[in-house]
C-alpha cells in the first residue's frame, strides 16, 4: 500500500476521529501521527514555531509510547495553552523492553482571534491502535475521542 503525500489519512469512524500515519521511519510515523491529531482540531498550517517543548517519555512497548506522546500533546495544549504543528523526533529506542521517546514539538501560545478550531480532542485511545511496520515503512492507526 503507497504511503499518502500527506503523512497520514483520516479513515471512517461512527463517533471520533481515526486516523493512520505513514513514515519510513517509526520516528517519522510518530512525527506524522501527532500532526494527524492536531489537524483534527485546528490548520497546522497556520501555526507559526515560536515555542518548543521538549518531551522525553518511556512507556513499556510501542502501543503505550504513542498514546503517551499524543496524550503529552494534548495535555500541553489543555494545560499551557500552546497549539503544535511541526514535530522534530530525535529517536525512538528500546532498551530493557521499554521504549523510550526523545523529542521536540513547536507551535506557538493558543490565540482563539487567529487559531479557528474545528474538533475538540478530549482524550488518545487504545480502540484500534496499531503500531506496526510494513513493507514501506511503519504505520500508526489511532482513535482519538472527540
Amino acid at each position: 500500500m503507497p504511503m499518502p503525500t500527506k503523512g497520514y489519512e483520516y479513515l471512517e469512524h461512527t463517533a471520533d476521529a481515526k486516523f493512520r500515519a505513514y513514515g519510513t521511519t517509526l520516528e517519522e510515523a510518530f512525527q506524522n501521527a501527532a500532526v494527524a491529531m492536531f489537524d483534527v482540531m485546528i490548520d497546522t498550517g497556520t501555526i507559526s514555531d515560536e515555542v518548543s517543548e521538549k518531551i522525553e517519555l518511556t512507556s513499556a512497548d510501542l502501543d503505550g509510547l504513542v498514546v503517551d506522546w499524543l496524550s503529552e500533546l494534548l495535555y500541553l495544549f489543555e494545560v499551557e495553552r500552546v497549539v503544535f504543528g511541526k514535530f522534530k523526533i530525535d529517536g525512538i529506542t528500546e532498551m530493557n523492553g521499554n521504549y523510550s521517546l526523545s523529542a521536540i514539538a513547536y507551535g506557538e501560545s493558543l490565540d482563539l482571534s487567529r487559531h479557528k478550531f474545528d474538533t475538540e480532542v478530549k482524550a488518545v485511545t487504545y480502540n484500534s491502535l496499531k503500531v506496526e511496520e510494513t513493507m514501506d515503512g511503519w504505520v500508526v492507526q489511532v482513535v482519538v475521542d472527540t
